[in-house]
């Protein structure tokens, strides 16, 4: 039966969903894996008896880039994001998992993103030496407006092929990059590091980066969770000039 496009009613989100779906991650990790050298197995009683060393060597492993022990733990994230935040995200391979919702099993959901008032709508400069400036009310209104219309042709125009017939897999083709997808990412310390180096802004950066806004929106959530994870490690990961080790 073919629905009425009168029926579609497009959803329009401004921001991100980070949930920590779950892990196995904690700073006694790096302390078992860094000590694992010289002092064979260890008990969790004994890398407690001395808090004071155990920060001063999760200190040093970070100063010192040796980045194996950040790697023996584990975070699991739900992500729902716009697509091309994905397409950013899936450029980071070593040490992450991805499993991204199926356009192919099932029928997308019309969930777009528009950015809100908050968000810099004007690039200045050339390319390499530019910054983001606030945009005019004009050019919000003109922004939400063009996205929303647009969003809702792409997505009458996907109803229209699948009501025809036509596998989703090919009538997904018609969809934007503006569309929402959800998505499990797993990695581990040292590669979320590595991640938020290059994926968010920060006054401790020792290497500056100048991330696409929606995907550091992402990243601010998952270091928010790892944060309380891993205190030692995230103390010293911003004490070392947020350079991955």
């Amino acid at each position: 039966m073919t629905r009425n496009p009168d029926d579609i009613k497009p959803s329009f989100r401004s921001d991100v969903t980070v949930e920590l779906v779950k892990h196995t991650a904690g700073d006694s990790d790096v302390l078992w894996a860094a000590r694992v050298s010289t002092a064979g197995e260890q008990s969790l009683d004994e890398l407690s008896k001395d808090p004071e060393r155990s920060k001063g060597l999760i200190n040093y492993l970070m100063r010192d880039r040796h980045g194996s022990p950040f790697e023996h733990n584990s975070m699991t994230f739900f992500i729902s994001a716009p697509i091309f935040v994905f397409r950013e995200f899936m450029r980071h391979r070593v040490g992450w998992s991805y499993n991204e919702e199926s356009g192919r099993y099932r029928e997308l959901q019309p969930v777009f993103y528009v950015p809100d008032e908050s968000r810099k709508l004007v690039q200045e400069g050339r390319p390499g030496k530019y910054v983001f400036v606030e945009g005019t009310q004009a050019q919000q209104e003109l922004t939400g407006r063009v996205m929303e219309d647009s969003y809702r042709q792409a997505y009458e125009a996907y109803q229209e092929m699948l009501d025809a017939g036509v596998a989703r897999e090919v009538a997904r083709s018609v969809l934007p990059v503006g569309l929402y997808s959800s998505m499990y990412a797993t990695c581990n310390a040292r590669s979320l590091m590595h991640f938020l180096g290059l994926r968010t802004q920060h006054e401790l950066a020792r290497v500056p980066s100048f991330p696409q806004r929606e995907i550091e929106m992402v990243g601010e959530r998952m270091e928010e969770h790892w944060a309380k994870l891993m205190p030692l490690t995230y103390a010293a990961f911003n004490a070392n000039g947020r350079v991955a080790p």
